[in-house]
């Protein structure tokens, strides 16, 4: 069997791949090329998918002596991922462009090419697990809780995970980089990304500028009741929750609870304001082939790095109403919602209130 193996340059996938032909795959690299440093507004800075990652996926793809590829999908990720960025941030939402390029580069054009060079598998190195229960593929998060990515898969469907395959789903991080150690990869003690790959130095409005050609518009920090609090510097300089930053001296702490884009304000107030039970998405999957059955009882979390909470689910005409046992802080726009039955994923959607 063959398997198409997205190499990033860093030390996950490149250990995915030596398990893969550990197990009697027949492998191929193969590495996007999303962006260019000027398309990030970067300068020789080391980054997700930069030149120093293709050389370093490629010299371990020499030393397991398997055919390599670079893929330049640089105009879809401009169109999927960086322009959704920045429309969602304009439009008073915080999107999440690592779930969107996962669902539409990795597993949406890299299976393209998979097809084409005649691959049976497509491989990564997320930690998150694939088990075949009966007919249906179950998509369960990783073994070690603390390096679980199956949050940023909700997306995935059958057909898809059918022809996918996590190898380090069983493993810890501690365990690739000693596999990767033992292999003598150059790349065994190479740090994670941590930013977005696009935005290396986390400065996300003047990104947006630079990507959108729009500027900040100052508007009005507001209170629940339309008192003016101060001035803000432009909306998309700001996220629900947000505390740090405002630039206003007040004698308790306001935290960001709306961003009201058509009027230019953003509302501020206490941070037991922030806190609600109910939480309404759209756009949603459900990853079973089987039509579920409302009213839903599971779990569900808001954010990547929050340990799920139980919740009982509903249908709406747009999507699903998530109502938790108990309020969560900073429920946000843009962000994802996933639902969890234990450690099987369900599905998930985008925060819209």
């Amino acid at each position: 069997m063959k398997v198409l193996v997205a190499m990033s340059g860093g030390v996950d996938s490149s250990v995915a791949a030596k398990l893969l032909i550990n197990d009697g795959y027949e492998c191929v690299g193969a590495t996007m090329h999303l962006y260019s440093n000027d398309t990030a507004g970067i300068k020789n800075e080391k980054t997700c998918c930069s030149t120093d990652d293709v050389s370093d996926a490629r010299l371990v793809a020499i030393k397991l002596n398997i055919p390599y590829h670079v893929f330049n999908f640089e105009e879809d990720f401009k169109e999927k991922v960086i322009k959704k960025f920045t429309d969602s941030y304009l439009s008073g939402q915080t999107p999440n462009p690592c779930i969107d390029c996962n669902r539409y580069m990795k597993f949406a054009r890299l299976f393209d090419r998979a097809e084409v060079l005649g691959c049976d598998y497509i491989a990564t190195g997320h930690y998150a697990r694939i088990e075949k229960c009966g007919d249906e593929y179950l998509l369960k998060k990783a073994t070690d809780p603390a390096k679980d990515q199956s949050y940023v898969l909700y997306f995935l469907d059958q057909k898809t995970l059918a022809k996918l395959k996590f190898p380090l789903g069983g493993m810890t991080k501690n365990e690739t980089r000693a596999l990767a150690e033992e292999y003598g990869f150059i790349n065994a003690a190479k740090p994670d990304s941590q930013d977005i790959c696009f935005v290396p130095d986390g400065k996300y409005a003047a990104a947006i500028t630079r990507f959108s050609g729009v500027k900040g518009q100052e508007g009005d920090f507001v209170d629940f009741g339309g008192k003016v609090l101060g001035r803000h510097k432009g909306i998309f300089n700001y996220t629900i929750g947000q505390h740090k930053g405002l630039g206003l001296s007040t004698e308790e702490k306001l935290f960001v609870l709306k961003i009201d884009v058509k009027n230019n304000v953003v509302v501020l107030g206490k941070n037991q304001d922030l806190f609600t039970d109910t939480v309404f998405v759209n756009d949603v999957n459900f990853i079973s082939s089987k039509e579920p059955q409302f009213p839903i009882r599971c779990a569900a979390k808001i954010r990547y790095r929050q340990e799920e909470q139980p919740a009982t689910v509903y249908k709406t005409e747009t999507g699903i109403k998530i109502v938790f046992d108990e309020p969560q802080r900073a429920a946000t726009p843009g962000q994802s919602a996933v639902l969890y039955d234990k450690d099987v994923v369900l599905g998930g959607g985008i925060i819209t209130a």
